[in-house]
This record gives structure tokens, sequence and C-alpha cells, in this order.
């Protein structure tokens, strides 16, 4: 095992002990102190690595998916561990605490997390404070959402307000209606909804591109567990509106894969290796009806390069990580960028 895969693997041993939250928070307190010594595990970007996707340059195509640093509070730290491009969030336009705990819980066996945490986070205004304080300048992705209490038929005066927001700071801003943790959030992947919210978000965003000077890419973040009609009808939205990208998949309110252990019955989203087969199948079914015309992230199930390499070879430009980054350390990053130069 190679040195950096020891130590982790004795650190996550530690953090496992703890509750999954307190593990959370203690290891990314413990990354931000140590880190001159966490840019060591980082690698410069080599031959072959950069990638020019939706008019942005990517130093690497392996990036940090939304979720593990919510309120953009340890950014520099997890960059110099080798990330082509990092995401936080998913923020909203109001600081909300999430769902009730616990909520979090590590399935070790399967290596997979069920989350139902809720878009636990400070707002966005605490959000740009922290980014003013970061000296990151690589590509930066903010992930946004509704407020838990309001009405879904005003879900995107919430999306607007969040990208009013962001638009001067992202490279990229990521439009999450697929978190299975917020009441009937997914209802806005479909029909009349996804059609409305993607109109009020173009629009909106025209306006800001003559505000800073230019449009940031939009992404919608979508579920897996979409069938091939629903898949279709998203491929559809996207191009009719001109999104720049899709980014697949979210976690899965499925079991099927866990069928059995103590912990399905438990509320929230599946990730790590679990998702990796649904997550592939909506990835590959957007390729098929984009046909190239909208850029695709892939994500959910990455615990290895071959793992990177099938998202790749399913229609994916660029691929995040984060259960499998908690699972086998940073060591997966380089492991990642090694099978897609």
């Amino acid at each position: 095992m190679p040195r950096e895969g020891l130590l982790y693997s004795l650190a996550r041993a530690a953090l496992f002990r703890l509750d999954p939250e307190t593990a959370h928070s203690v290891a990314l307190k413990s990354l931000s102190a140590l880190r001159p010594a966490a840019a060591l595990l980082g690698a410069a970007t080599g031959a072959g690595e950069a990638r020019r996707v939706m008019g942005i340059d990517f130093p690497n195509p392996v990036g940090l998916a939304a979720g593990l640093d919510k309120n953009a509070e340890y950014v520099d730290a997890l960059a110099a561990l080798g990330f082509g491009f990092i995401e936080v969030g998913t923020v909203t336009p109001r600081p909300q605490p999430g769902n009730p705990k616990p909520r979090l819980f590590r399935l070790p066996e399967h290596e997979a997390i069920i989350n139902r945490l809720g878009f636990n986070n400070d707002g966005v205004e605490r959000l740009l404070a922290n980014l003013e304080r970061s000296s990151y300048r690589g590509v930066l992705g903010i992930n946004i959402g509704k407020n838990f209490d309001t009405p879904m038929e005003r879900a995107a005066d919430d999306y607007v307000a969040c990208l009013d927001a962001v638009h001067g700071r992202a490279t990229y801003v990521t439009v999450n209606i697929s978190s299975p943790n917020t009441r009937n959030l997914r209802d806005l992947q479909s029909g009349a909804q996804l059609d409305e919210l993607l109109a009020a978000l173009m629009a909106r965003r025209a306006k800001l591109a003559q505000r800073d000077g230019r449009a940031k890419p939009l992404l919608l973040k979508v579920a897996p567990d979409l069938d091939e009609a629903q898949v279709e009808a998203i491929a559809a939205a996207a191009v009719k509106h001109r999104v720049d990208g899709i980014i697949a998949t979210n976690t899965t309110v499925g079991r099927e894969a866990i069928e059995g252990h103590r912990l399905a019955g438990e509320a929230g989203g599946l990730s790590g290796r679990p998702l990796l087969a649904a997550s592939n199948r909506v990835l590959a079914g957007l390729a098929r009806a984009l046909a190239g015309r909208v850029a695709l992230i892939g994500v959910g199930g990455i615990l290895s390069g071959p793992d990177a390499r099938a998202k790749i070879a399913a229609g994916a430009s660029l691929v995040q990580v984060y259960t499998g980054f908690i699972y086998r350390g940073p060591g997966l990053i380089g492991r990642c960028r090694e099978a897609l130069r």
C-alpha cells in the first residue's frame, strides 16, 4: 500500500470511531490546519490532463462534488489535494439547520453513505464571505437550492436569488433540483415546473451577463432515479433552454443494492459504490439523448480509476467524487487523474 494510503487508512479508522457528522467536521478542520502537508499529496497538472468544457479550462478532469464543503469554508485546503475543480454548496438564500439528527449514516461494508441532511447551510451571504477570504482562483462551481420552507410555487424565486448572489464569483453555477431530502424538490425535474424554472433562470442569467461582463455556465444536477422518458424530457428541456451542462447524478432513494442491510430503511439519499450502476445508466441515457449538445459531468459511485473511466465511457467529459473520497482518501484523486490521462 502506498504510504499516503496507509496514513489515510489509519486516519479513517480514527475518524470512523466518531459519529459521521462529527467526523466530517474534524476531518475538514484537520485538513485546513495541515494544509501545507496536505499539499504534498496533490500533484501538478501533467501532460494530457487539461480539458476545455463549457468554455472553461479545467486543469484536470477530476473535481470535488458539492456537499462536502457546503459553506465554502475549506476550499483552499481541498484544492491543495489536486482536484481540477471544486464545487461548493448546496447553498440556499437564507441559513437553515437542515433535518433533525441523526441524519448521516455509514455503511462501510458497501462503501456507502445514507444522508438526509436537507441543505443544512449558513446561507448565501456567509458562503460568499468565506470565498472572499479564500485565495483559491481555480475553477469554482457553486451549487444552489431552495429553502425548505419556500413553497414549491415560489421555488424559482429562491434559485434566482441565489443565482443573482453567486454569478459574479462562480466559474459555473449548478441548479440542484434532485436532492431527495427537501420535500417535493424532485418535482422540479419534470414537465412545466422544469420548463418554468429554466426559463426564469436563463432570463435572469442574460441580465447578469450584462452586469458581470459574461454569462456563467448554468448546469442542472439530476437524480439517478429517472426512467427513460424522464431522462429524455430533461435532455429536451436542457437543449430548449440552452443549459450548458448536466451533472449526473445525485444520490438515490433506491435500496436494491443494499437490500437486507440494517440501515436500508433509513430515509435519505444513498451514495457510494451502490450508486454506480444507476448513476451510469442515467448518464448514458442523457448522453444518447443529448448527442453532444450539452456537456455532462459524471458523479456517483467512483471509488477507483476504472470507475472514473466508466463515467467517461458513458458520455461524461468530467467527473466528480465525494463518498469515494471519504472511503479511499486523497489518493483516489490521483488514481482517477492517472486513469483519465
